[in-house]
């Protein structure tokens, strides 16, 4: 034979030897769990791409992104990751056994259920690396929605898929996210984020490419009219501002107040000057702001200088970064004068640290499980969680929940848009019925909860309703 005809058959030798190469990489590359771009298959087949430099703050199950695990939970993300989801799915059954609270493996489960169905996606963006327990909070309302919608049949008879992110509540991670998530195809709703100023970063980019997102936590009032895929499940801070003053005029008696803020935080300087203005508009006023922020900020010294001022009241609208601030106000204060605080300050710590300092302090919530024992949501929660769950998971549970009606409506990216702008949308939420106003605003009053000593919470001191 010659050289010339053996040419054409060692060229296709060499392309056949080039492609068994290849197919076997890629196989080891799979079992080794080594891709560096994980695939996210939407519900067409088709597949999406996550940035390299994003990769370890997404995850449909393949990776954990909580700090600590247990042997179980470990081994069904290792499944996950090697598409083996009947051992996923054993793996996290087992994991959840023993810790029963855990939303990630919640959701990794019923991701695992789906396997490789066709599948609606949305995604949770919480700071699970830097506020665990408001993040864990979030994501335990997204997780028993997706469980109750997907043990019914689905949306339509297709199942639900959760894509968690961890974003650290950061405006730059937050953006960074955005854009990842505006270009996956998958993706057709976003619930979060969780401070407001990083809900605002994200809403650029969300409006601008035409993706819905809804904030379960973020209440600044700059959110309000932000674009038309804006929305948020919790009230702004104009109802928590005028619930506070009210009670601070009408049942306090008092009018003169000092007010605690994080000058570096939208939500809290948003709280703080709705506050002020609702106060004002009452007949009071506010006679210092105190930035706790600052580097001289000093709790006692800050005290003097209130008393000397004539501070009747003092109100804390700081935000959870600045928890420990707030916490040292309390401590300082020692039931002198009335405290009263934003939702923020729902918290456990609050509780646990405070104790007796902070017995007889007012918190404005959207939502408290005392007040709604015998609701369907609470009863759900309490079998799901093993025990009591807060306003954030309340307010999650129905972000998601919108959801998911959006998508029966109409499962495309514009369609959900469109389901949740029109006046006639309503869906049964875990806080009563979620409407929007044309701003993507929730119509809905605040409720108020004041720390007194019980044992529900643990620390022997529980926030129960004002009346």
């Amino acid at each position: 034979m010659s050289q010339k005809n053996e040419t054409p058959v060692l060229l296709l030798s060499l392309l056949i030897t080039l492609a068994l190469i290849g197919g076997g990489l890629w196989w080891l590359g799979r079992r080794l769990n080594i891709n560096p771009l994980p695939d996210i298959t939407q519900s067409n087949g088709t597949e999406a791409r996550i940035p390299a430099t994003l990769q370890d703050r997404f995850s449909t199950g393949e990776r954990l992104l909580t700090q600590t695990a247990s042997r179980d939970k470990e081994a069904g993300v290792t499944a996950i990751a090697n598409q083996n989801y009947n051992e996923a799915v054993r793996a996290f059954e087992a994991s959840l056994r023993e810790t029963r609270n855990d939303p990630e493996a919640l959701v990794y489960l019923n991701n695992a259920r789906i396997a490789e169905q066709p599948a609606y996606t949305i995604a949770v963006s919480v700071p699970l690396a830097t506020s665990i327990e408001p993040a864990l909070e979030i994501l335990r309302g997204v997780a028993q929605a997706q469980e109750e919608v997907n043990q019914q049949g689905g949306i339509n008879g297709v199942p639900l898929r959760v894509l968690i992110i961890s974003d650290d509540n950061n405006v730059e991670t937050v953006r960074q996210v955005a854009e990842s998530l505006v270009q996956n195809e998958s993706v057709l709703g976003v619930v979060g984020h969780f401070g407001s100023e990083a809900t605002l970063a994200g809403a650029e980019i969300y409006n601008q490419q035409g993706l819905v997102m809804i904030s379960p936590t973020s209440t600044s009032v700059q959110l309000s009219g932000q674009g038309n895929y804006t929305f948020r499940t919790v009230p702004s801070d104009r109802f928590t501002a005028t619930a506070l003053a009210s009670y601070l005029l009408d049942e306090t008696g008092e009018q003169a107040a000092v007010v605690y803020y994080n000058a570096g935080s939208d939500y809290s300087t948003s709280l703080k000057n709705q506050f002020t203005t609702a106060l004002t508009t009452g007949g009071g006023q506010v006679v210092e702001e105190v930035d706790v922020s600052d580097a001289s900020f000093n709790a006692d010294r800050s005290l003097t200088q209130a008393a000397q001022r004539g501070a009747q009241a003092l109100v804390l609208t700081t935000n959870t970064p600045t928890l420990d601030q707030a916490l040292q106000v309390i401590r300082a204060n020692n039931r002198q004068l009335p405290l009263l605080g934003g939702d923020s300050l729902y918290n456990p710590r609050v509780l646990e640290v405070g104790q007796a300092d902070a017995e007889g302090m007012v918190v404005a919530v959207p939502w408290i499980i005392s007040s709604n024992l015998q609701s369907p949501f609470v009863q759900s929660s309490q079998s799901l969680w093993g025990g009591d769950v807060n306003w954030r998971t309340a307010m999650a549970y129905d972000a998601a929940a919108v959801l998911i009606e959006g998508l029966r409506q109409n499962p495309t990216r514009e369609g959900l848009r469109q389901a949740l702008s029109d006046p006639s949308f309503e869906v049964e939420g875990a806080t009563g019925m979620v409407r929007f106003l044309s701003s993507g605003d929730r119509n809905q009053p605040m409720q108020l909860t004041v720390i007194q000593p019980g044992t529900r919470s643990g620390y022997g001191f529980d926030f129960v309703p004002v009346r």
